[in-house]
């Protein structure tokens, strides 16, 4: 069983910084790639990053790049996000997810457990 609970959300103007955690149990974190997702009110749940299991490859949706990094530490079962420049289209709920390999993949069903988010909200 993998719990993954997320940390870090709060309220922020444009232009702030954020920084994202995700705890994850269990002994085999190391070994999946890790993703960030996120969910605006009356949209579908997006991509924003994710990152192999060695963290030696990353991929983020272009509209972060640039502005959002993604990292993982395997000794502490963790994955961050932090997040730069924030701007008011990136309020939403954001979510860390497990992947069902170790290379990182941008298709939500490629993804097996979820945490329950953690809100981001940027004013203008």
């Amino acid at each position: 069983q993998v719990h993954l609970v997320e940390s870090g959300g709060g309220l922020v103007q444009a232009g702030g910084s954020l920084r994202l955690s995700c705890a994850a149990s269990g002994r085999t974190f190391s070994s999946y790639a890790m993703g960030w997702f996120r969910q605006a009110p009356g949209k579908e749940r997006e991509f924003v990053a994710a990152i192999s299991w060695t963290g030696g490859t990353t991929y983020a949706e272009d509209s972060v790049k640039g502005r959002f990094t993604i990292s993982r530490d395997n000794a502490k079962n963790a994955v961050y996000l932090q997040m730069n420049n924030l701007k008011p289209e990136d309020t939403a709920v954001y979510s860390c997810a497990r992947a069902r390999g170790a290379f990182p993949t941008t298709s939500i069903e490629t993804y097996d457990y979820w945490g329950q988010g953690t809100q981001v909200t940027v004013s203008i």
